[in-house]
């Protein structure tokens, strides 16, 4: 019986695993660029990718784990990508089965050397997102759908903006069951040279924990509802996208 129930215990554990995915892989500018393992030790990783423990997702916008789907910090091997103002940044998945919600990608300057910088403590702002597409929020095509499709995402490094080092994040929102988001993010480390000096105002930036709600209308959604049908737009949670603005 006890045996039977170990059993019965870890398929359950490698199904929820299997339901879900994270970034695992990044190629920039046609480089190809290891990504954090979590189901691996973390001795001796090295990687650009931010450590994380598991595909589960974070269940609560408030969790001190949503900048990064870790405690903040960088792991003990952890190294950074150059980069260049354009640069092509194709995030990688190993598995996604969600086709419901959006794709967002921010990123946050540090102050000095990211690998010292907790990803709680930074400012935010958003170069992607990919909302619904088309469709309506009951029968629709998503961005997560592409994700779903390709197992990719790809972004380019705004031009304009300052040198310095950087926090990447990627994040999924699954909205598959009725008003319980889940949010999949994941963090690598960038160092960008050749900027154009642009500094993102403000009101483009949020922090992590803190930048989305609860009851946010692009958090809480329910793609079941007897209004779903009928709706065919869809607000990305967030800020909007910064696209060079000085001010």
């Amino acid at each position: 019986m006890l045996a039977a129930s170990l059993i019965a215990l870890a398929s359950l554990l490698v199904g929820q695993a299997a339901a879900h995915g994270g970034v695992t892989s990044y190629v920039i500018d046609g480089q190809n660029y290891v990504g954090w393992s979590p189901y691996n030790s973390a001795s001796g990783q090295r990687s650009i990718g931010r450590p994380y423990s598991s595909y589960d997702p974070i269940m609560t916008t408030s969790a001190a784990s949503f900048s990064c789907n870790n405690n903040g910090q960088a792991s003990g091997g952890q190294l950074s990508a150059t980069v260049r103002p354009g640069s092509t940044v194709v995030a990688k998945w190993n598995q996604w089965t969600h086709a419901e919600g959006p794709v967002m990608v921010y990123m946050a300057k540090c102050p000095g050397a990211c690998s010292s910088a907790n990803s709680n403590s930074l400012d935010w702002f958003k170069i992607a997102e990919t909302g619904l597409i088309s469709g309506t929020l009951a029968k629709g095509s998503w961005g997560n759908g592409q994700i779903m499709k390709d197992l990719a995402y790809t972004v380019k490094i705004p031009a304009q903006l300052a040198d310095g080092e950087y926090l990447i994040r990627h994040e999924l929102l699954a909205l598959h069951q009725a008003n319980t988001p889940q949010f999949y993010p994941e963090c690598a480390q960038l160092i960008l040279s050749g900027g154009g000096g642009v500094t993102p105002p403000s009101r483009f930036k949020v922090k992590f924990p803190g930048g989305y709600s609860m009851t946010d209308p692009g958090v809480r959604v329910d793609i079941y509802s007897q209004q779903a049908p009928s709706i065919t737009t869809y607000q990305v949670p967030g800020p909007a996208v910064w696209k060079g603005e000085s001010s």
